[in-house]
Protein backbone atom coordinates (compact mmCIF):
# COMPACT_ATOMS: atom_id res chain seq x y z
CA UNK A 1 0.00 0.00 0.00
CA UNK A 2 2.70 2.25 0.68
CA UNK A 3 4.71 1.51 -2.70
CA UNK A 4 1.58 2.63 -4.16
CA UNK A 5 0.94 6.07 -2.36
CA UNK A 6 4.59 6.55 -3.10
CA UNK A 7 4.11 5.81 -6.91
CA UNK A 8 1.01 8.01 -6.68
CA UNK A 9 2.96 10.65 -5.78
CA UNK A 10 5.88 10.37 -7.65
CA UNK A 11 3.62 10.13 -11.05
CA UNK A 12 1.66 13.91 -9.78
CA UNK A 13 5.24 15.46 -9.39
CA UNK A 14 5.97 14.04 -12.74
CA UNK A 15 2.59 15.78 -14.59
CA UNK A 16 3.12 18.83 -12.52
CA UNK A 17 6.80 18.96 -13.71
CA UNK A 18 5.73 18.51 -17.52
CA UNK A 19 3.17 21.26 -16.51
CA UNK A 20 5.50 23.80 -15.18
CA UNK A 21 7.83 22.78 -18.31
CA UNK A 22 5.14 23.72 -20.82
CA UNK A 23 3.78 26.84 -19.41
CA UNK A 24 7.91 27.86 -19.74
CA UNK A 25 8.06 27.15 -23.75
CA UNK A 26 4.67 28.34 -23.93
CA UNK A 27 5.81 31.64 -22.12
CA UNK A 28 8.81 31.83 -24.13
CA UNK A 29 6.82 31.21 -27.46
CA UNK A 30 4.67 34.35 -26.69
CA UNK A 31 7.48 36.58 -25.71
CA UNK A 32 9.27 35.46 -28.85
CA UNK A 33 5.83 35.88 -31.17
CA UNK A 34 4.78 39.34 -29.85
CA UNK A 35 9.00 40.91 -29.44
CA UNK A 36 9.85 39.80 -33.38
CA UNK A 37 6.36 40.99 -34.14
CA UNK A 38 6.51 44.28 -32.36
CA UNK A 39 10.32 44.59 -33.84
CA UNK A 40 9.30 43.78 -37.26
CA UNK A 41 6.54 46.83 -36.84
CA UNK A 42 7.93 49.32 -35.25
CA UNK A 43 11.88 48.45 -37.38
CA UNK A 44 13.26 50.91 -40.35
CA UNK A 45 12.43 50.03 -43.98
CA UNK A 46 15.94 50.91 -44.76
CA UNK A 47 16.91 52.82 -47.88
CA UNK A 48 14.13 53.02 -50.52
CA UNK A 49 14.27 52.44 -54.38
CA UNK A 50 11.76 53.98 -56.52
CA UNK A 51 10.30 51.09 -58.74
CA UNK A 52 7.84 53.03 -60.99
CA UNK A 53 4.50 53.78 -61.48
CA UNK A 54 1.34 51.46 -61.68
CA UNK A 55 -2.12 51.86 -62.60
CA UNK A 56 -4.06 50.33 -60.02
CA UNK A 57 -8.17 50.11 -60.13
CA UNK A 58 -10.14 50.91 -56.93
CA UNK A 59 -12.54 48.07 -55.01
CA UNK A 60 -15.52 49.55 -54.15
CA UNK A 61 -17.16 46.46 -52.28
CA UNK A 62 -14.74 47.39 -49.38
CA UNK A 63 -16.44 50.87 -49.21
CA UNK A 64 -18.98 51.72 -47.24
CA UNK A 65 -18.80 55.32 -45.63
CA UNK A 66 -21.32 58.32 -44.21
CA UNK A 67 -21.01 61.34 -43.43
CA UNK A 68 -20.20 60.30 -39.93
CA UNK A 69 -16.84 58.67 -41.29
CA UNK A 70 -13.94 61.10 -40.03
CA UNK A 71 -11.47 58.81 -41.91
CA UNK A 72 -12.39 56.83 -45.40
CA UNK A 73 -9.73 54.33 -46.41
CA UNK A 74 -10.25 53.49 -50.16
CA UNK A 75 -8.02 50.67 -51.48
CA UNK A 76 -6.93 50.17 -55.37
CA UNK A 77 -5.39 46.91 -56.78
CA UNK A 78 -2.99 45.87 -58.99
CA UNK A 79 -2.75 42.03 -59.39
CA UNK A 80 -1.61 41.04 -55.90
CA UNK A 81 -0.11 44.62 -55.20
CA UNK A 82 -2.59 46.67 -53.14
CA UNK A 83 -2.27 50.79 -51.93
CA UNK A 84 -4.44 52.17 -48.94
CA UNK A 85 -5.63 55.53 -49.28
CA UNK A 86 -6.54 57.55 -46.15
CA UNK A 87 -9.62 60.45 -47.34
CA UNK A 88 -11.41 62.68 -44.98
CA UNK A 89 -15.21 62.16 -46.19
CA UNK A 90 -15.50 65.52 -47.72
CA UNK A 91 -12.28 64.26 -50.11
CA UNK A 92 -14.10 61.17 -50.06
CA UNK A 93 -17.51 62.30 -51.45
CA UNK A 94 -15.39 64.09 -54.42
CA UNK A 95 -13.77 60.82 -56.16
CA UNK A 96 -14.90 60.27 -59.55
CA UNK A 97 -12.56 57.63 -61.10
CA UNK A 98 -12.21 54.17 -60.57
CA UNK A 99 -8.53 54.47 -61.24
CA UNK A 100 -4.96 55.71 -59.74
CA UNK A 101 -1.64 55.88 -60.38
CA UNK A 102 0.95 54.55 -57.42
CA UNK A 103 4.23 55.05 -57.15
CA UNK A 104 5.89 51.88 -56.02
CA UNK A 105 8.85 51.48 -53.76
CA UNK A 106 11.09 48.68 -52.76
CA UNK A 107 11.93 48.32 -49.27
CA UNK A 108 15.71 46.63 -48.33
CA UNK A 109 14.05 43.77 -47.52
CA UNK A 110 11.93 43.53 -50.79
CA UNK A 111 9.00 44.78 -49.92
CA UNK A 112 7.02 47.54 -52.73
CA UNK A 113 5.55 50.47 -50.26
CA UNK A 114 2.90 52.11 -52.73
CA UNK A 115 2.11 55.86 -52.49
CA UNK A 116 0.50 58.48 -54.45
CA UNK A 117 3.26 61.07 -54.39
CA UNK A 118 6.44 60.38 -56.02
CA UNK A 119 8.04 61.83 -52.96
CA UNK A 120 6.31 60.81 -50.10
CA UNK A 121 7.39 62.04 -46.52
CA UNK A 122 8.86 60.18 -43.69
CA UNK A 123 5.65 60.03 -42.10
CA UNK A 124 3.86 58.35 -44.68
CA UNK A 125 6.73 55.88 -45.53
CA UNK A 126 6.36 55.28 -41.82
CA UNK A 127 2.80 54.71 -41.60
CA UNK A 128 2.83 52.68 -44.98
CA UNK A 129 5.67 50.25 -43.64
CA UNK A 130 3.91 49.83 -40.21
CA UNK A 131 0.63 49.07 -42.44
CA UNK A 132 2.62 46.60 -44.10
CA UNK A 133 4.45 45.20 -41.62
CA UNK A 134 1.65 44.26 -39.23
CA UNK A 135 -0.33 42.14 -41.98
CA UNK A 136 3.52 40.24 -43.14
CA UNK A 137 3.82 39.66 -39.17
CA UNK A 138 0.39 39.08 -38.16
CA UNK A 139 1.26 35.34 -37.53
CA UNK A 140 3.69 36.13 -35.22
CA UNK A 141 1.52 38.22 -33.37
CA UNK A 142 -1.47 35.20 -33.47
CA UNK A 143 1.36 32.84 -32.15
CA UNK A 144 2.15 35.04 -29.38
CA UNK A 145 -1.67 36.05 -28.43
CA UNK A 146 -2.55 32.00 -28.84
CA UNK A 147 0.22 31.32 -26.09
CA UNK A 148 -0.91 33.36 -23.78
CA UNK A 149 -4.58 32.02 -24.32
CA UNK A 150 -3.54 28.82 -24.11
CA UNK A 151 -1.70 29.39 -21.18
CA UNK A 152 -4.65 30.51 -19.39
CA UNK A 153 -5.97 27.09 -20.07
CA UNK A 154 -3.54 25.04 -18.72
CA UNK A 155 -3.18 27.42 -15.96
CA UNK A 156 -7.09 26.93 -15.37
CA UNK A 157 -7.44 23.25 -15.07
CA UNK A 158 -3.40 22.88 -13.50
CA UNK A 159 -5.48 25.43 -10.34
CA UNK A 160 -8.80 23.26 -10.40
CA UNK A 161 -6.98 19.97 -10.99
CA UNK A 162 -9.21 18.19 -8.59
CA UNK A 163 -12.43 19.56 -10.02
CA UNK A 164 -11.95 18.46 -13.65
CA UNK A 165 -12.02 15.09 -14.63
CA UNK A 166 -8.96 13.23 -17.01
CA UNK A 167 -11.04 13.85 -19.95
CA UNK A 168 -12.41 16.69 -19.31
CA UNK A 169 -8.98 18.20 -18.88
CA UNK A 170 -7.51 16.41 -21.94
CA UNK A 171 -10.34 17.72 -23.94
CA UNK A 172 -9.67 21.38 -22.75
CA UNK A 173 -6.65 21.54 -23.38
CA UNK A 174 -6.55 19.55 -27.10
CA UNK A 175 -9.30 22.24 -28.27
CA UNK A 176 -7.15 25.20 -27.55
CA UNK A 177 -3.89 23.38 -28.72
CA UNK A 178 -5.64 22.99 -32.00
CA UNK A 179 -7.04 26.64 -31.87
CA UNK A 180 -3.49 27.90 -32.10
CA UNK A 181 -2.19 25.76 -34.71
CA UNK A 182 -5.24 27.16 -36.68
CA UNK A 183 -4.43 30.95 -35.60
CA UNK A 184 -0.90 30.83 -36.78
CA UNK A 185 -1.83 28.72 -39.65
CA UNK A 186 -4.83 30.93 -41.03
CA UNK A 187 -4.31 34.20 -39.43
CA UNK A 188 -7.32 36.04 -39.84
CA UNK A 189 -7.67 39.53 -42.66
CA UNK A 190 -8.44 42.86 -41.51
CA UNK A 191 -12.26 43.46 -42.16
CA UNK A 192 -14.16 46.98 -41.74
CA UNK A 193 -11.29 49.13 -40.54
CA UNK A 194 -10.08 46.69 -37.76
CA UNK A 195 -6.72 44.82 -37.66
CA UNK A 196 -7.00 40.80 -38.47
CA UNK A 197 -4.70 40.67 -35.18
CA UNK A 198 -7.66 42.46 -32.91
CA UNK A 199 -9.78 39.99 -34.88
CA UNK A 200 -8.03 36.71 -34.07
CA UNK A 201 -7.35 37.63 -30.19
CA UNK A 202 -11.61 37.98 -30.39
CA UNK A 203 -11.83 34.46 -31.76
CA UNK A 204 -9.34 32.74 -29.32
CA UNK A 205 -10.95 34.78 -26.39
CA UNK A 206 -14.36 33.59 -27.61
CA UNK A 207 -13.18 29.87 -27.91
CA UNK A 208 -11.76 29.79 -24.60
CA UNK A 209 -14.81 31.09 -22.37
CA UNK A 210 -17.07 29.17 -24.48
CA UNK A 211 -15.36 25.74 -24.55
CA UNK A 212 -15.47 26.54 -20.48
CA UNK A 213 -19.00 27.56 -20.22
CA UNK A 214 -19.86 24.15 -22.40
CA UNK A 215 -17.71 22.20 -20.32
CA UNK A 216 -18.98 23.73 -17.22
CA UNK A 217 -22.64 23.14 -18.21
CA UNK A 218 -21.88 19.27 -19.07
CA UNK A 219 -20.82 19.31 -15.16
CA UNK A 220 -24.36 20.72 -14.13
CA UNK A 221 -22.35 23.65 -12.72
CA UNK A 222 -24.60 26.45 -12.04
CA UNK A 223 -21.11 28.73 -12.41
CA UNK A 224 -21.18 28.46 -16.04
CA UNK A 225 -23.80 31.42 -16.21
CA UNK A 226 -21.10 33.65 -14.91
CA UNK A 227 -18.58 32.49 -17.74
CA UNK A 228 -21.21 32.89 -20.39
CA UNK A 229 -21.45 37.13 -19.17
CA UNK A 230 -18.32 36.80 -20.97
CA UNK A 231 -19.25 34.84 -23.79
CA UNK A 232 -21.89 36.87 -24.57
CA UNK A 233 -20.07 40.46 -24.91
CA UNK A 234 -17.21 39.20 -26.47
CA UNK A 235 -19.62 37.65 -28.69
CA UNK A 236 -21.60 41.13 -29.68
CA UNK A 237 -18.42 42.71 -29.79
CA UNK A 238 -17.28 40.10 -32.99
CA UNK A 239 -20.19 40.83 -34.48
CA UNK A 240 -20.30 44.82 -34.26
CA UNK A 241 -16.84 44.72 -35.78
CA UNK A 242 -17.84 42.11 -38.87
CA UNK A 243 -20.84 44.23 -39.28
CA UNK A 244 -22.49 40.64 -39.63
CA UNK A 245 -24.99 38.20 -37.70
CA UNK A 246 -27.44 40.83 -36.94
CA UNK A 247 -29.94 38.58 -35.52
CA UNK A 248 -27.38 36.62 -33.34
CA UNK A 249 -26.20 39.99 -32.12
CA UNK A 250 -29.38 41.39 -31.08
CA UNK A 251 -30.41 38.34 -29.70
CA UNK A 252 -27.43 37.85 -27.70
CA UNK A 253 -28.26 41.08 -25.87
CA UNK A 254 -31.85 41.65 -24.91
CA UNK A 255 -32.18 37.63 -24.68
CA UNK A 256 -29.24 35.84 -23.35
CA UNK A 257 -27.42 38.05 -21.11
CA UNK A 258 -30.45 38.54 -18.94
CA UNK A 259 -31.39 34.83 -19.55
CA UNK A 260 -27.91 34.23 -17.78
CA UNK A 261 -28.38 35.92 -14.96
CA UNK A 262 -32.05 34.53 -14.06
CA UNK A 263 -30.91 31.04 -15.11
CA UNK A 264 -28.11 31.09 -12.32
CA UNK A 265 -30.70 32.34 -9.48
CA UNK A 266 -32.57 29.28 -10.74
CA UNK A 267 -30.09 26.69 -10.42
CA UNK A 268 -29.01 27.83 -7.25
CA UNK A 269 -32.78 26.94 -6.16
CA UNK A 270 -32.05 23.57 -7.25
CA UNK A 271 -29.34 21.76 -6.11
CA UNK A 272 -28.70 18.09 -6.09
CA UNK A 273 -29.73 16.94 -2.50
CA UNK A 274 -26.58 14.67 -2.20
CA UNK A 275 -23.52 17.09 -4.31
CA UNK A 276 -24.02 20.63 -3.59
CA UNK A 277 -22.02 21.37 -6.77
CA UNK A 278 -24.56 19.38 -8.89
CA UNK A 279 -27.72 20.83 -10.42
CA UNK A 280 -31.00 18.66 -10.42
CA UNK A 281 -31.87 18.35 -14.00
CA UNK A 282 -35.04 17.01 -15.99
CA UNK A 283 -36.44 16.66 -20.00
CA UNK A 284 -39.40 17.68 -22.10
CA UNK A 285 -42.39 15.81 -22.77
CA UNK A 286 -42.98 14.89 -26.61
CA UNK A 287 -45.73 17.78 -27.39
CA UNK A 288 -43.78 20.19 -25.93
CA UNK A 289 -40.61 19.61 -27.94
CA UNK A 290 -42.63 19.78 -31.33
CA UNK A 291 -44.76 23.16 -30.31
CA UNK A 292 -40.43 24.68 -29.77
CA UNK A 293 -39.97 23.35 -33.48
CA UNK A 294 -42.78 24.77 -34.94
CA UNK A 295 -41.78 28.12 -33.12
CA UNK A 296 -38.15 27.60 -34.84
CA UNK A 297 -39.87 27.43 -38.46
CA UNK A 298 -41.81 30.48 -38.20
CA UNK A 299 -38.94 32.58 -36.18
CA UNK A 300 -36.43 31.55 -39.11
CA UNK A 301 -38.77 32.56 -42.04
CA UNK A 302 -39.98 35.83 -40.57
CA UNK A 303 -36.83 36.89 -39.27
CA UNK A 304 -34.65 35.49 -42.29
CA UNK A 305 -36.89 37.17 -44.99
CA UNK A 306 -36.21 40.65 -42.98
CA UNK A 307 -32.66 40.46 -42.34
CA UNK A 308 -32.16 39.30 -46.03
CA UNK A 309 -33.83 42.72 -46.98
CA UNK A 310 -31.24 45.28 -45.25
CA UNK A 311 -29.26 46.84 -47.13
CA UNK A 312 -26.15 46.32 -44.71
CA UNK A 313 -22.48 46.95 -46.64
CA UNK A 314 -19.65 44.44 -45.17
CA UNK A 315 -15.89 43.44 -46.45
CA UNK A 316 -16.98 39.88 -45.01
CA UNK A 317 -18.80 38.39 -47.62
CA UNK A 318 -16.73 40.41 -50.61
CA UNK A 319 -20.47 41.80 -51.69
CA UNK A 320 -22.00 38.32 -52.81
CA UNK A 321 -25.53 38.86 -51.59
CA UNK A 322 -26.57 35.26 -52.32
CA UNK A 323 -24.39 34.61 -49.85
CA UNK A 324 -24.99 36.95 -47.24
CA UNK A 325 -28.79 35.90 -47.89
CA UNK A 326 -28.27 32.45 -47.41
CA UNK A 327 -25.98 33.06 -44.04
CA UNK A 328 -28.80 35.42 -43.06
CA UNK A 329 -31.10 32.87 -43.05
CA UNK A 330 -28.69 30.71 -41.16
CA UNK A 331 -28.30 33.36 -38.91
CA UNK A 332 -32.19 33.39 -38.05
CA UNK A 333 -32.42 29.91 -37.74
CA UNK A 334 -29.37 30.05 -35.52
CA UNK A 335 -30.80 32.39 -33.25
CA UNK A 336 -34.23 30.60 -32.88
CA UNK A 337 -32.53 27.40 -31.92
CA UNK A 338 -30.59 29.53 -29.59
CA UNK A 339 -33.70 31.24 -28.14
CA UNK A 340 -35.09 27.90 -27.53
CA UNK A 341 -31.29 26.20 -26.42
CA UNK A 342 -31.46 29.86 -23.86
CA UNK A 343 -34.78 28.46 -22.37
CA UNK A 344 -33.99 24.78 -22.11
CA UNK A 345 -30.86 25.64 -20.16
CA UNK A 346 -33.33 27.75 -17.59
CA UNK A 347 -35.51 25.05 -16.84
CA UNK A 348 -32.52 22.88 -16.80
CA UNK A 349 -34.08 20.67 -19.58
CA UNK A 350 -31.95 17.75 -21.83
CA UNK A 351 -33.17 18.78 -24.54
CA UNK A 352 -30.72 21.92 -24.62
CA UNK A 353 -27.71 19.85 -26.38
CA UNK A 354 -29.75 18.88 -29.29
CA UNK A 355 -29.94 22.88 -29.62
CA UNK A 356 -26.45 22.73 -29.01
CA UNK A 357 -25.75 20.14 -31.71
CA UNK A 358 -27.98 22.17 -34.11
CA UNK A 359 -26.68 25.47 -33.32
CA UNK A 360 -23.15 24.26 -33.87
CA UNK A 361 -23.93 22.71 -37.23
CA UNK A 362 -25.29 25.70 -38.47
CA UNK A 363 -22.63 28.28 -37.05
CA UNK A 364 -20.03 25.62 -38.53
CA UNK A 365 -21.49 26.05 -41.94
CA UNK A 366 -21.35 30.15 -41.74
CA UNK A 367 -17.92 29.60 -40.44
CA UNK A 368 -16.49 27.96 -43.74
CA UNK A 369 -18.39 30.11 -46.01
CA UNK A 370 -16.56 33.27 -44.31
CA UNK A 371 -13.72 31.85 -43.51
CA UNK A 372 -13.40 31.61 -40.18
CA UNK A 373 -11.16 29.09 -39.29
CA UNK A 374 -10.39 29.63 -35.51
CA UNK A 375 -14.14 29.22 -34.86
CA UNK A 376 -14.47 26.28 -36.76
CA UNK A 377 -12.05 24.68 -33.51
CA UNK A 378 -15.09 26.27 -31.78
CA UNK A 379 -17.75 24.16 -33.15
CA UNK A 380 -15.53 20.76 -33.21
CA UNK A 381 -15.62 21.95 -29.06
CA UNK A 382 -19.30 21.92 -29.23
CA UNK A 383 -19.91 18.49 -31.25
CA UNK A 384 -17.75 16.82 -28.98
CA UNK A 385 -18.71 18.00 -25.64
CA UNK A 386 -22.32 18.14 -26.26
CA UNK A 387 -22.24 14.42 -26.64
CA UNK A 388 -20.45 14.32 -23.50
CA UNK A 389 -23.02 16.47 -21.60
CA UNK A 390 -25.98 15.00 -23.22
CA UNK A 391 -24.66 11.30 -21.90
CA UNK A 392 -23.89 12.88 -18.39
CA UNK A 393 -27.37 14.64 -18.00
CA UNK A 394 -29.01 11.49 -19.48
CA UNK A 395 -27.24 9.27 -16.68
CA UNK A 396 -28.01 11.87 -13.97
CA UNK A 397 -31.92 11.55 -14.93
CA UNK A 398 -32.28 7.87 -15.11
CA UNK A 399 -30.54 7.77 -11.74
CA UNK A 400 -32.95 10.50 -10.33
CA UNK A 401 -36.34 9.48 -11.57
CA UNK A 402 -37.97 9.20 -8.51
CA UNK A 403 -37.28 12.17 -7.42
CA UNK A 404 -39.72 14.97 -8.23
CA UNK A 405 -37.98 18.03 -10.66
CA UNK A 406 -39.59 21.01 -10.40
CA UNK A 407 -39.02 24.06 -13.17
CA UNK A 408 -38.90 26.92 -10.81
Amino acid sequence: MLNFIKANTEKNKAVKTIEIIVLVLLAIASAIGFGLGLAKVNGDCGELQYAGEVEMIRDFASEDYDEESTVCDVIYYAGDKQMVVKYSYEEYEMLESDRIIGHEFITSDGDSLFFISSNPTVEEIGSVYRDVMSAKTMPLFNLGIASLILIMSILLVYLYSGFFTTYEKCWFISIMVLATIVSVAFPEESANGVNGIVIMLLYLLDTFFNILCELLISKQSRYNFLVSVVVEILEILICVVLMYRFATMITTLFFWLPIDILSFINWTKHKDEVEDELTAVRRLKGYQEVLIIMAIVIWTIVVGYFLSGLDISTDFFGNNRSLMTAVAYMDACASAVGVANGLFIFFRLREQWIAWYICAILEGIINIVTGQYVLLVLKLGYLTNTTYGYLKWSRYIREHQEQKLTMF
